[in-house]
């Protein structure tokens, strides 16, 4: 049996420190923009599998290089439709979308 070090914390309450409670504004915000750093990275990681450069991408996308770089960055605002066109057209992939209400 491991003793358990009594300065760890977990995750979920490492976030209620520094961020602020499920249902504050900050907590909010930080959840908003963890959404849209996570579609960033999910984009990259499938151009990546792809073999596909951001330019490549960009073109079979109807999009340019920019563009596609900064939503792997964390780009805040983009529209429904580039998105899919993104990811069927540029990746040939599908987008799977589900609403979670918990």
């Amino acid at each position: 049996m491991t003793a358990k070090n009594k300065n760890l914390t977990s995750l979920d309450d490492f976030i209620d420190k520094k961020v602020g409670k499920i249902g504050t504004e900050s907590r909010e915000l930080f959840e908003n923009e963890y959404d849209t750093f996570k579609l960033g990275v999910l984009i990259q990681q499938a151009r990546e599998k792809k073999g596909l450069t951001q330019e490549q991408l960009a073109k079979l996308a109807g999009t340019n290089k920019s563009y596609i770089s900064r939503l792997e960055r964390n780009l805040k605002d983009i529209r429904f439709s580039t998105l899919q066109r993104i990811i069927n057209d540029g990746l040939g992939g599908h987008l799977d979308i589900s609403i979670n209400l918990d």
